[in-house]
C-alpha cells in the first residue's frame, strides 16, 4: 500500500490516457532515467530530431544524468572533475552536471517524480487541475516544463529577487508566475500564498518541500548516477569520501543516501549559506545562492543520516562567479596550469555549484583527505542562469582584472578554512530533526507522530525503497492504456 498515492481514480486514469494517445504521451519509468539503456529502440530513433529544450513530450526520455548533447541521445554520466589548481585540495572533487538536463538544471527531475505518479494514479487531472509548483529557483522552471511537455497547466511561485533569467524563461513557455516578496530564504511567503491558492480545489499544490517525489527520483536516479561517475574515477587505492549537497528543498541530498547503502563510510555533508545558518546555528537571514537555504528543515531530508553541516559564504560564490567566467580570471587560472579547455568547463557551475565546491573543499580540509579520496556533489545549473548577475557585478564593482582573479583565488579557495563546518553527533542531528516541529506540524499539519516515525532509518528505506515499486507499475499500467 502507497503513503504517498492515497486513491487511484481509474476515470481520470482512462481519461487522461486518451489524452496522453492523442498528443504522443508515452512516460518514462525512473528505470528508463537511471539506464535509458532500457528506453526503446523507437523512442531513441526519433530523439536526434528533438532539441533539448523543446516543448516535445519525447524529451521526458531526457530527464536524465546522461544525455550526449552531440548526438542527441545518451552517453556517461555527464560530470566534471575539477584541477587541484582550482580547488587548492589533493582530494579529487567531481560534480554531477545539471547543465545537459532539459531546462539546464536538474530540478526537472524532482519536478517529474512530483508530478508524474499523481498524473498516473489519476490523483491530478490535466483538464481539471492547475500544477502549483512553489520554489526559490530551478523547481518551479522544471515543472513549467514537465507540465509542458505533459498538456498540463503549471503556476510557478518564486521570490521577486530571484535572477531576471528565470521569470523571462517561465513567461515564456507559458506558465503562469506568481513573484512572492523577498529573497531566496523567504520561504514561509511563498507558503502563503501556497495555502490562498489550496482554497481553490483546482489548485494542486506540488511542493518540493514536503514532496516525496523529489527526493525519490534522487535516491533512484542521482545516486546511482554518481556511483556510476565515480569508478570511472577510481584509483586502486581511491576511496568516495564524502558526498556533498546544498540542502535546499532537501531533494538532492538523498542521492547521498543511496551513496551510504553502497559506501557506509561515505559522510554526508549539507550546505547552506552563512547568511541563513539554519541547521548549523539554528539561524535566518536573507542571502545570494539562488536555489538553497530556505530557514527550516524540509520534511523530506534525512537528517539522521546527515554527518556535517558546512556554511558557506554568499559573497565567496558570487566572487568565484567571476573568477570562473570572466577573462582575467582565466588568465590567472591558466598562469597556475589549469588548462584552456578546463577554464570554460568551469562555466558548467552556477552559484549553488560553486557553494557545493566550496563545502567539498571544507570537507576535504576538515577531514586531511588526501588523494586517493572522491568527493562527490553537484553541479545543479550552470552561469546560463546568472548571466544578469555577472552583469550586475561588473556594474557595481566595475571590470575584473587578474589581480581581483588572485585575490578572489587566494582569498575564497585559499584560505577556506574548516570554520562553519560542523561535523553532526547523534544528538546533534536529532536537535536539527527536532526543528521540523515547528514547520511542519504546527505551520503545515503534519503529525507527530509520523516526525517520531522519521526518526527511524525504516521510514526512510520503505520511502525510498517501497514507494518506486509502486511508481513503477502505476507507469507501466498508464503506458498500456495509452496504448505503447
Amino acid at each position: 500500500m502507497s503513503k504517498i498515492i492515497k486513491h487511484m481514480n481509474e476515470a481520470v486514469i482512462k481519461k487522461t490516457a486518451a489524452r496522453c494517445r492523442e498528443r504522443g504521451i508515452v512516460i518514462p519509468t525512473f528505470a528508463e532515467l537511471r539506464d535509458p539503456e532500457k528506453i526503446p529502440a523507437a523512442i531513441k530513433k526519433r530523439l536526434p530530431a528533438v532539441g533539448m529544450d523543446d516543448i516535445n513530450p519525447l524529451n521526458l526520455f531526457r530527464i536524465s544524468w546522461k544525455n550526449d548533447v552531440r548526438s542527441g541521445l545518451y552517453g556517461p554520466v555527464n560530470a566534471l572533475e575539477l584541477p587541484p589548481a582550482v580547488t587548492g585540495v589533493a582530494a579529487r572533487i567531481v560534480g554531477l552536471v545539471g547543465k545537459h538536463f532539459p531546462t539546464g538544471a536538474h530540478k526537472v527531475g524532482a519536478a517529474f517524480g512530483c508530478l508524474v505518479p499523481r498524473l498516473v494514479s489519476g490523483e491530478f487531472d490535466p483538464q481539471v487541475h492547475k500544477a502549483v509548483w512553489p520554489s526559490t529557483g530551478n523547481y518551479c522552471r522544471g515543472g513549467a516544463f514537465d507540465c509542458a511537455l505533459l498538456g498540463c497547466r503549471a503556476v510557478a511561485i518564486l521570490p521577486e529577487e530571484m535572477s531576471r533569467e528565470r521569470f523571462e524563461w517561465l513567461k515564456a513557455i507559458g506558465a503562469e508566475v506568481i513573484a512572492t516578496p523577498g529573497c531566496e530564504s523567504n520561504v514561509k511567503e511563498i507558503y502563503d500564498k501556497c495555502d490562498e491558492l489550496a482554497a481553490d480545489p483546482l489548485n494542486m499544490i506540488f511542493n518540493q518541500f514536503a514532496e516525496f517525489g523529489n527526493p525519490i527520483f534522487h535516491y533512484q536516479v542521482t545516486g546511482p548516477a554518481a556511483e556510476e561517475a565515480y569508478p570511472a574515477r577510481r584509483k586502486d587505492k581511491a576511496r568516495l569520501a564524502a558526498f556533498i549537497s546544498a540542502t535546499g528543498s532537501a531533494g538532492t541530498i538523498a542521492a547521498g543516501d543511496y551513496l551510504k547503502t553502497l559506501h557506509p563510510q561515505l559522510r554526508i555533508v549539507a550546505t547552506e549559506a552563512k547568511q541563513c545558518p539554519t541547521l548549523f546555528l539554528n539561524g535566518f537571514g536573507g542571502h545570494r545562492i539562488e536555489g538553497i537555504g530556505d530557514k527550516h528543515v524540509p520534511w523530506v531530508h534525512n537528517v539522521r543520516n546527515t554527518d556535517a553541516v558546512a556554511a558557506i559564504d554568499d559573497e565567496d560564490c558570487l566572487r568565484l562567479l567571476r573568477l570562473f567566467n570572466e577573462e582575467a580570471g582565466h588568465r590567472y587560472l591558466q598562469g597556475l596550469g589549469v588548462s584552456e579547455a578546463e577554464c570554460k568547463s568551469l562555466a558548467l557551475l552556477g552559484i549553488s555549484g560553486i557553494c557545493n565546491t566550496l563545502a567539498a573543499v571544507k570537507t576535504a580540509r576538515y577531514f586531511e583527505l588526501g588523494p586517493d579520496d572522491v568527493i562527490c556533489t553537484i553541479f545543479t545549473d550552470s552561469v546560463e542562469l546568472y548571466r544578469s548577475r555577472l552583469e550586475e557585478m561588473r556594474r557595481d564593482r566595475g571590470p575584473y582584472r587578474e589581480i581581483d582573479a588572485a585575490r578572489d583565488h587566494a582569498a575564497v579557495i585559499g584560505h577556506q578554512g574548516i570554520d562553519w563546518f560542523k561535523e553532526l553527533g547523534y544528538y546533534d542531528r536529532k536537535a536539527i530533526h527536532n526543528l521540523k516541529y515547528f514547520t511542519w506540524i504546527e505551520q503545515q499539519g503534519k503529525t507527530s507522530e509520523e516526525l517520531n516515525a522519521q526518526w527511524q532509518p525504516e521510514y526512510w528505506q520503505e520511502m525510498f525503497e517501497g514507494e518506486i515499486e509502486n511508481f513503477e507499475r502505476l507507469i507501466a499500467e498508464f503506458n498500456r492504456q495509452v496504448g505503447f
